[in-house]
């Protein structure tokens, strides 16, 4: 089975700002990891209300997940995360639709998958912070996790959906707001939930130039946390 970074290898990379290492992980291979971030996360979700879209009892065994990257403090306590589903080969597979199934949105929606679909789309869910911890330049460093899934997965563009208060961070690293897609409530009423892609061609152009200079700066790491090239361990994921 090809994933998107081989786990031996523990391809990471440090914030400078939170001070946390941000590790990928296989929750195959790293089970330890994986409940490490599956708690924080599961944390986070609660703290909110929310933890029905966490999908816990179906995720955490690991299968549906391509990998995951876990923001790790100096006490190797989970601080933030992200999990990273395969990359898709039809529109069925795509999760995020479920949230727009019979609602005004949906059509426009999947024309915009279909769309991408040949260049590759991975699909991240489970973003997560600690925010009792109140560590600085966190929430900017796991919106740049999004950015770098599609390329660890060697495909075009990454998919997230969030609630439109959220989404100045993430178009701050380079998102693109689905403004031909309606909101819709999810995973309740009190938010308004839109689709956002980033698109490996051209985020940077919309990217604060500060967050771009970051998002490099950690590709760069995690290529000199492995002993191979990243262009050697990472494929277009294949399900076991």
């Amino acid at each position: 089975m090809d994933t998107c970074c081989d786990v031996g290898i523990e391809a990471a990379f440090r914030d400078a700002a939170s001070g946390c290492v941000f590790q990928v992980g296989d929750p195959r291979t790293r089970p330890e990891l994986w409940d490490r971030f599956l708690r924080g996360a599961l944390a986070a979700y609660r703290r909110f209300g929310v933890e029905s879209a966490l999908e816990y009892q179906a995720i955490r065994d690991g299968g549906t997940t391509s990998c995951f990257i876990v923001g790790l403090d100096p006490d190797g306590e989970a601080m933030a995360g992200v999990r990273i589903l395969w990359p898709y080969h039809g529109l069925d597979e795509v999760h995020a639709l479920r949230a727009w199934a019979a609602r005004p949105g949906e059509q426009s929606f999947r024309d915009t998958l279909a769309e991408r679909l040949a260049d590759g789309i991975v699909e991240v869910k489970a973003v997560w912070v600690d925010r009792q911890t109140r560590l600085p330049g966190l929430g900017a460093a796991v919106a740049r996790c999004v950015a770098h899934a599609a390329w660890l997965h060697d495909v075009r563009y990454s998919l997230m959906t969030a609630s439109a208060h959220a989404v100045a961070r993430y178009v701050g690293v380079g998102a693109g707001v689905a403004a031909e897609v309606a909101p819709v409530p999810y995973p309740d009423r009190r938010y308004t939930t839109v689709p956002l892609w980033w698109d490996a061609h051209s985020y940077r152009r919309g990217a604060v130039p500060a967050q771009a200079a970051l998002i490099d700066d950690e590709r760069a790491q995690l290529i000199r946390s492995a002993p191979r090239s990243m262009s050697e361990t990472t494929r277009r994921g294949s399900r076991r």
